[in-house]
This record gives structure tokens, sequence and C-alpha cells, in this order.
């Protein structure tokens, strides 16, 4: 498995392995810190790494950009 993306908590994490689970893609979340303990990100403490197989790390990749520049844009809008 290899790292795909560094969410800076644990709730964006879930998000993401959310999302990658509706496309099929099976993922793990890693961190190094208890999310409890960590709820903000410093210094790299509280970041969640975000794993699939190799196989499916290009797919990953470009569906988690692809939702969030959707996001970004949306965003953008309601301003």
């Amino acid at each position: 498995m290899i790292e795909i993306y560094k969410a800076k908590g644990e709730l964006e994490a879930q998000i993401i392995k959310g999302m990658l689970d509706s496309y099929g893609i099976p993922c793990i979340l890693r961190s190094n810190a208890a999310g409890s303990v960590h709820s903000f990100v410093f210094d790299g403490m509280g970041e969640v790494r975000i794993m699939v197989l190799e196989s499916h790390a290009e797919e990953a990749r470009a569906i988690i950009c692809s939702e969030h520049k959707s996001t970004s844009l949306e965003q953008q809008g309601a301003d």
C-alpha cells in the first residue's frame, strides 16, 4: 500500500475514505497520534495518511483532486 494523500485530521480522512469507498477503492487510514488527543494539526501531528493499493493510486488521486476542485468551486459560488 502507498500513501496518496495526507488529510489534515480524522474528519477529512473519513470523508475521503467514504468518497474512495463509493468508487470501489479500498483504503486504510494511518496516523501517528490518536485523533482524540490531537484534534488539530501541528507539525504533522494529527495528520492522517490515506493509503491505497498501488494499482489504485492514480485513480484515487484523480478522484480526490476532482472532488476537492468541485468543493472549492462550490464554496467560491457561495461567497
